[in-house]
């Protein structure tokens, strides 16, 4: 009987968290010519995944649908971090950061008001979100 070979999957560390898994997952089926050659064309698919999207939602898809192709886009995304050279975990930490930064603004702007988040619009904190984001340039 002949040994199975090892697959290009096989050996990942199933400590990784989520977004490092799929790295990881793309990097070897990179070096195995599995990869778009450039990056407009991760940017397609991403567009593609946002068609699919819209498409499930107007179609009211159930639970488990959304989350498939919702699961599909931050899989691209994850792609075209990689072509750019962007670590995803350290990208969406800064993302992370920067909204935590933001909306405690908000809260503050707000504060100085003498109301909480709770007791205004949506306009109102998307005006102190745009206000928020001015100040950080």
């Amino acid at each position: 009987m002949k040994k199975k070979s090892p697959g290009v999957l096989d050996d990942i560390n199933p400590g990784l968290t989520v977004l490092a898994h799929a790295l990881e997952f793309q990097r070897r089926v990179a070096r195995v010519g599995f990869d778009w050659p450039r990056v407009e064309q991760v940017l397609g698919k991403i567009e593609e995944e946002l068609q699919e999207i819209r498409h499930e939602i107007a179609q009211r898809a159930g639970h488990d649908r959304l989350e498939d192709e919702i699961g599909d886009l931050l899989f691209v995304c994850v792609n075209l971090a990689r072509h750019l050279k962007v670590d995803p975990e350290a990208a969406l930490q800064r993302a992370n950061a920067k909204f935590e930064r933001r909306f405690r603004r908000i809260e503050a702007l707000l504060a100085e008001r003498g109301r909480k988040p709770q007791e205004s619009t949506l306009e109102e904190m998307d005006a102190l979100w745009s206000h928020a984001k001015s100040e950080e340039r």
